[in-house]
């Protein structure tokens, strides 16, 4: 599976790295922002999102927005992984598209495994 994932947080990003790396079936390549990540999701063809949803200049929920506005990538499931975990936040994400939230901060060790439950796979 592939998986892009954005967050602006570099020791995140280095932990996602590591926790994603863990399971032989993902594939993950992790961008430090909503924007660099709608510049490679078209190219990199992923089976799914992992995004941040505090990033500056552009937050999780509108770089959502963005992708779920564009026929070429409406249909690639997006997981909000965040560490607001208000029931309104979780809500906002659900309804732009989301198909999970899953908070912050996260075992390292179970995240792939959670990530596959969340795809059904």
């Amino acid at each position: 599976m592939r998986l892009l994932c954005a967050d602006d947080e570099p020791d995140i990003r280095t932990i996602l790295e590591l926790a994603l790396g863990l399971d032989p079936n993902i594939e993950a390549e992790v961008l430090p922002s909503g924007v660099a990540l709608l510049e490679r999701v078209k190219e990199a063809r992923p089976d799914a999102i992992l995004l941040d949803a505090m990033m500056p200049e552009l937050d999780g929920y509108e770089t959502c927005r963005r992708l779920k506005a564009d026929p070429a990538t409406a249909d690639i499931p997006v997981i909000f992984l965040t560490a607001r975990a208000q029931r309104g936040e979780q809500d906002s994400a659900l309804e732009l598209g989301a198909i999970a939230c899953l908070t912050k901060p996260f075992d390292p060790l179970t995240l792939a495994g959670e990530l596959m439950v969340v795809l059904g796979r």
